[in-house]
């Protein structure tokens, strides 16, 4: 029976040391980013089971890195046959981005946001930079997040905003319009609990300032009102995108849950707010991409000129103006094929032909507010993607959003990046 056992046992031993182990993991072809972050955040060590399936993902999430237009692996073997190489080829991307936002509708409004980033901070993927707003007034912002400052799974992320606009306020049928300021500061914990789920929580600080500036009064609708609050954040980030240049393809739904509260809790009741995109992608052929992108948002039921949800070009639907709307809960629709034109090198011309839709529940209403054809607002139209396949983020898009719905708008939003 020892014999045997001991058999047995050798047997195990003899199999365990003829498992193909790593012997080095090498970096290639970067240049900005370092190689010490690309083997932090990867799972393929020096020591471990060669895996192909662990290298796979390895190169999934550095694909998804801002720095990175493209990577790929090979493995190579050494003088002992058990043992291999990795070699992870960096093609890097460009990172020091300019970013723009412009929009006009035929009501002469006309708005930007112009920033500059830095997506690859120190080589370590950190990102750093900010933006100058003029919407009427002037805002400007920084923002600071390093996903994996800590290791791979945590990191941490701050961002102070100063953001000034002309908004208008809605009540019994009219329209006020408001100077309105948020001043914030918000630091957020990051935490990726793997390849695909990722989360990221925290608080913000911050005060609202609305002045009243013309259009209707109401005794019951303060013209000046300053407050200061807090929010608490939670956000989950569920992502199966996979990126092949300006292609993507595959599932991501992205959930943000808010508690906010005024500090002098004498002053304005607490609320809740969330809401979900659910996004998909699809190729088609060489040259297509379905884009799809749903939203669905609710907060808490007050009825208030101020309600969180907002109708806004930039945000949701293509042509629709500046902030027309607002409501307590939300339904939006986006939907668009993009199709690459032209294709050569580093250069990419994508056309796209889109539809975006949207409801909004009434500040006070019910949930049939959302079938009420007054709500609803439909804007198809046409748009032009200019890519720059090896500067991060560097797609310049032109959309031409036309409404189709009663009392509709329509025009031109200017941006870097596609629209979701």
């Amino acid at each position: 029976m020892n014999r045997i056992i001991t058999l047995l046992l050798l047997s195990f031993c003899c199999s365990s040391f003829s498992q193909n182990m790593v012997a080095d993991l090498k970096i290639q072809g970067n240049k900005k980013l370092k190689s010490s972050f690309v083997k932090k955040i990867s799972n393929i060590k020096p020591g471990v089971v060669l895996d192909s399936s662990v290298i796979e993902e390895d190169i999934r999430l550095i694909k998804l890195l801002p720095s990175v237009a493209h990577a790929y692996y090979q493995v190579f073997p050494t003088e002992v046959p058990t043992l291999f190489n990795v070699f992870y080829n960096i093609e890097e991307n460009f990172t020091i981005i300019p970013s723009a936002n412009i929009y006009t509708t035929n009501n002469d409004e006309f708005a930007y946001r112009l920033g500059l980033y830095e997506f690859n901070l120190f080589g370590q993927n950190m990102i750093f930079g900010g933006f100058y707003q003029k919407d009427i007034y002037s805002s400007y912002a920084v923002n600071f997040r390093a996903p994996y400052l800590f290791s791979r799974s945590f990191g941490l992320a701050i961002n102070y905003q100063d953001l000034t606009t002309q908004e208008p306020v809605f009540f019994n049928n009219s329209t006020a319009d408001y100077k309105y300021n948020n001043e914030s500061f918000e630091v957020l914990g990051l935490f990726q609990l793997n390849f695909n789920n990722r989360f990221e929580f925290g608080l913000n600080y911050f005060t609202e300032d609305y002045e009243y500036k013309y259009g209707a009064t109401d005794p019951n609708v303060p013209q000046e009102l300053v407050v200061k609050k807090m929010l608490y954040k939670l956000i989950y980030d569920y992502n199966n995108l996979n990126y092949t240049y300006q292609y993507i393809e595959g599932f991501r739904s992205l959930f943000n849950f808010q508690y906010v509260h005024s500090r002098d809790d004498a002053q304005l009741p607490g609320f809740l707010i969330g809401w979900n995109d659910f996004l998909y992608y699809k190729r088609f052929g060489k040259n297509g991409n379905w884009a799809n992108r749903v939203r669905l948002g609710l907060a808490t039921n007050n009825k208030t000129p101020f309600a969180p949800f907002s109708v806004d070009n930039n945000v949701n639907l293509r042509g629709v103006g500046n902030t027309i709307d607002r409501g307590t809960g939300a339904i939006v629709i986006n939907t668009e094929y993009r199709h690459t034109i032209y294709e050569k090198n580093w250069f990419s011309l994508q056309g796209n032909a889109f539809l975006d839709a949207g409801t909004w529940r009434n500040p006070g209403g019910d949930f049939g507010d959302l079938a009420d054809s007054k709500n609803i607002r439909v804007y198809p139209g046409l748009g032009l993607r200019f890519i720059h396949k090896k500067i991060y983020n560097a797609i310049f898009r032109i959309d031409y959003g036309i409404g189709v719905t009663p009392d509709a708008t329509q025009g031109l939003v200017f941006g870097i990046g596609q629209y979701f």
